[in-house]
Order: C-alpha cells, then sequence, then structure tokens
C-alpha cells in the first residue's frame, strides 16, 4: 500500500487550522513561526507530488489514488487522486500557501484566527484539486468557499469589506447550488440506469448519459462552477472581492480559487457530461470572449491599482474558458497552463499592490508616482507580472496564451482575432499603471515615509517572479504533464 500523500495535502492544513486556535491569543510569534512551518510541509508536499507526476507523464490516467468507502449505503466514497491537469493545481495552492503566510507576518489583529481560516481555506483548496468523488469534490468546494466570507469580513478593507464578502459569499453558493443539482441529477440517473448508487466520477465518466439528458445539465452543471472561476455575466463578485481582502487572501482569491471554479467546471461539467459541452460549447465561446475583451477594457479605466488587477484577472480567466471551449489538445493544454501561470501572476501582482498600499495608504493611480526609489524590489516584482499578463515571450504568460490562441485560430480564427484585442489593450493598462504607479516624481508627502519592505517580502516575490520565468523558459517542464491530463479530457469527448 503507498503512502497517503495526497490525503496528508489535504487534511494538515485542517489539522494545523484547529492546532493554531488552541494556541493563547497573545502567542503571536508561535502561531506566525507554525504556519510558516505548515506552509513550507505542505509547498513540499505538494512539489513532490508535482515531480513524480512529471516524471510518469507518459503513464495516462491518475496517479498517487486512494480510495476508502466512507457511506457504501449512498455510494459516497473517500476517492483522491492526481493527473496532469490537477497536480500542477496542487502546487499552485502549495505555492500561493507559502508565499502568502511570508506576506501576511506583519498582522497583528488575531493572527491566530487569521492564519487558522487561511488554513482552513487551503484545505478545501487542496480537496477540490485531488477529489475523484463527486460529494467529496463539493464538500471540500464549500469548505474552501465559507472560509472566505470571514476573512474579508473580519480583516478586508473597511470600506467594502461586508459588500464585498456579503456578494461574494451569495454568487458562489448560488453556483454552487446550481452546480449541485446537475451532479445529483447525473447520481440518480445512473441509478436508474444501471442500479448502483455512486458519486465516483471514474464511474460516472462510463456511466453512458443520454444525450437529451447532457444537453438539459450541462449547462446548469458548467454554469454553477464556473461562476467561481468569473464567467462573464456572473464575474462582477470578483474584483469587489479582491479589493476587499486583505493581500493574502487576494492572493488565494485570484491566485487559486478561481481556478477551483474553472477546474471543477471541467472536470464535472466537461468531462462528465461531453456529448452537453459539444453542444453549448458555442455559448461558453461567447461568454468567454466577452470576458477577454471587455474585461480588458474595463481594466484599462480604472484608476485604483486593485481594480486594475481584479478586472484583469477576469480578461485572464476568460482565455480559460476559451481554451475549453476549443475543446481542441492545444486550446485545453493552453488553459491548464494558463490556470498556473496566471495563479502564480495575479498572486505577485496583489502581494506588490499590498506591500504598496501598506506603506503608501492609498491604491489610487493619480495619488502614486516614483514609488520605484523606495520600493525598488516591488517595481520590479510588478514589471515581471506585467510581462506575463502582457504574454511576452519568455515568460509563463506567453506559453500558456500561445496555445490558446491557436486552439481558437483552429475552430473558429475571427473569434482569435477579436480576442486579440485584449493582447493590445491590456499591454496598454500594464504599462500605463506601471509608469504612474513606480515612475515619475515621488509625491512629497510620501518622502521619506515609505519603508522598505522586509526580507520575507523578497522572498515571497522573488519566488513568484522566478517561478513565471522559469517556466517561460523552460515550458517542458510543465507541458507534458497538462497535455498527458488534456489527453483524458479528449478520449471523453470522442476525439473531438
Amino acid at each position: 500500500m503507498q503512502f497517503p500523500i495526497l490525503s496528508l495535502i489535504v487534511f494538515a492544513p485542517l489539522v494545523i487550522a484547529v492546532l493554531m486556535l488552541l494556541y493563547k491569543p497573545e502567542r503571536k510569534t508561535e502561531v506566525r513561526v507554525t504556519a510558516l512551518a505548515a506552509a513550507i510541509f505542505e509547498l513540499v508536499l505538494s512539489g513532490w507530488v508535482y515531480l513524480q507526476v512529471y516524471l510518469n507523464s507518459a503513464t495516462p490516467g491518475y496517479q498517487f489514488q486512494e480510495k476508502y468507502s466512507w457511506l457504501p449505503a449512498l455510494g459516497i466514497s473517500y476517492h483522491v487522486g492526481v493527473d496532469g491537469l490537477s497536480a500542477p493545481l496542487v502546487l499552485l495552492t502549495g505555492i500561493v500557501m507559502f508565499t502568502g503566510v511570508l506576506i501576511s507576518w506583519g498582522i497583528d489583529d488575531r493572527p491566530r484566527e487569521f492564519f487558522a481560516f487561511l488554513f482552513l481555506l487551503a484545505g478545501g483548496v487542496f480537496g477540490v484539486f485531488v477529489s475523484l468523488d463527486l460529494f467529496m469534490l463539493f464538500f471540500f468546494y464549500e469548505i474552501a468557499v465559507f472560509p472566505m466570507y470571514l476573512l474579508i469580513a473580519i480583516w478586508g478593507w473597511k470600506v467594502t469589506r461586508e459588500y464585498a464578502a456579503m456578494k461574494l459569499t451569495l454568487y458562489l453558493f448560488i453556483g454552487s447550488v446550481l452546480a449541485l443539482l446537475g451532479g445529483l441529477a447525473m447520481y440518480f440517473t445512473n441509478y436508474q440506469m444501471h442500479g448502483t448508487l455512486t458519486f465516483d466520477m471514474l464511474d460516472l465518466e462510463k456511466a453512458g448519459f443520454s444525450q437529451a439528458f447532457q444537453y438539459l445539465w450541462f449547462l446548469p452543471t458548467f454554469m454553477g462552477f464556473a461562476v467561481l472561476g468569473g464567467i462573464f455575466p456572473f464575474h462582477n463578485w470578483s474584483p469587489d472581492g479582491h479589493v476587499a481582502a486583505p493581500t493574502a487572501v487576494s492572493m488565494f482569491h485570484a491566485g487559486v480559487l478561481m481556478k477551483l471554479g474553472a477546474f471543477a467546471a471541467l472536470r464535472v461539467g466537461i468531462m462528465l457530461l461531453p456529448e452537453g459541452a459539444k453542444q453549448w460549447v458555442w455559448l461558453i465561446f461567447g461568454l468567454a470572449m466577452v470576458n477577454v475583451v471587455y474585461g480588458a477594457f474595463i481594466a484599462m479605466i480604472q484608476t485604483d491599482l486593485k481594480y486594475v488587477i481584479g478586472f484583469s484577472s477576469v480578461s485572464h480567466m476568460g482565455l480559460v474558458s476559451l481554451g475549453f471551449a476549443t475543446l481542441t489538445r492545444e486550446g485545453m493544454t493552453g488553459a491548464g497552463l494558463q490556470m498556473f501561470s496566471h495563479g502564480v501572476m495575479t498572486a505577485l501582482f496583489f502581494a506588490a499592490v499590498g506591500m504598496v498600499y501598506d506603506r503608501a495608504h492609498t491604491r489610487q493611480i493619480p495619488e502614486l508616482g516614483g514609488m520605484v526609489k523606495p520600493l525598488p524590489f516591488v517595481a520590479i516584482a510588478f514589471i515581471i507580472g506585467g510581462l506575463v499578463s502582457m504574454g511576452m515571450p519568455g515568460f509563463s504568460g506567453f506559453i500558456a496564451e500561445f496555445p490558446i490562441f491557436m486552439g481558437v485560430w483552429q475552430t473558429h480564427w475571427f473569434a482569435a482575432v477579436i480576442a486579440s484585442i485584449s493582447i493590445v489593450i491590456t499591454a496598454a493598462y500594464i504599462l500605463l499603471a506601471i509608469r504612474r504607479s513606480f515612475f515619475g516624481d515621488l509625491p512629497p508627502q510620501f518622502e521619506g515615509h515609505i519603508g522598505a519592505i522586509s526580507v520575507l517580502d523578497k522572498v515571497a516575490l522573488g519566488t513568484l517572479s522566478l517561478i513565471m520565468i522559469t517556466l517561460g523558459l523552460f515550458p517542458n517542464l510543465m507541458v507534458p504533464m497538462v497535455s498527458s491530463g488534456v489527453q483524458n479530457v479528449l478520449r471523453l469527448l470522442g476525439g473531438a
């Protein structure tokens, strides 16, 4: 029997969250050290899983599988495993968790509860990425959504935190109810067809649902999860949530949670209802197109630096949906790469913006300027994030976006032309944000008042920057793995 490494990855953050709540409130340093040690542990484990899946990329299917019957009378089992699409997302969660703890080192308002909720969120996210049982996927999905409300409402930006937290929670719960209806429809229809009760997704893949059933249930299932992926027109919870959240939560929110929605939409919507996906792909394609272009234009007119990145995320997540909607190897491989690249990029962006805000006490672009002088490390990190966002060759954004546009061109060349507008607009708003925020003259009120960032902050920024540059220069560190995961999706689509 192999070592249950995936279970350890999922449940260690939940156990650590409970342990941290047992500390006395005044033991803040011990809480921070515990959080950092646990985050490093998770990063090492997720890195090990990634490495093993990478080395076995030629082997199709799921690896590190564990399966235990939990409620056999209802067909519920604890079944986990990773493939070429989920392993990079497990690593992404470990990276964002580690850098998020470093960035949050200075939090002095109830750090015990803050880190406990952050780890509860991380445990839920890990659980969704490795779940192969539909019931467990929904279980971990709700665990991942619930702490976001508390983290934003308690530690968020005072101006909008209660509104943003409630808006985010309502949108995501309504979306998850829609997806749950689709999941239950599959569960009961499979029982009627085969006489067995099961939530196991590998069994449901073989259920052979009728075309009429798939046409009916694909849209609510896919769109229910895609709400968390920020798909138009259900996207506007996202920028508000980004802006109100504290820095580490913004990093988790944009870096990991939005990928959770996109991944679940693929895993449950497209992979379990492939005929429905082929039927409705035109609608997903159209909505994703709006995401990509509209999100870029709205980002361009924002004056709050966090809102720029928030709407930029909506635009870039549109590329993920666009890649899925191509139903081609190139497009879906690009979407898988984009989820990882965008996750690291937005974590870097929000970390940099958070450092500026903590020192200047403003995120308004017209009020900033000259920040490269007191914060050179932050400026360099933001510029690297900008180059990734623009899809510059040599960075991870290019190797993710190029295959997506290849896939779009193969299916609808005119859509690729329209979507390419976003490349120009993205370059414009990123360059404007960099010039106005970091270059020019430092406003007089900031002279001598902008403190340097800590060593831990530099480690976080350096880690995220290095990952995007390394992946851009050596794409084979991830491309074969993601492609192997896509192979399984294409098999279910019948070679579509």
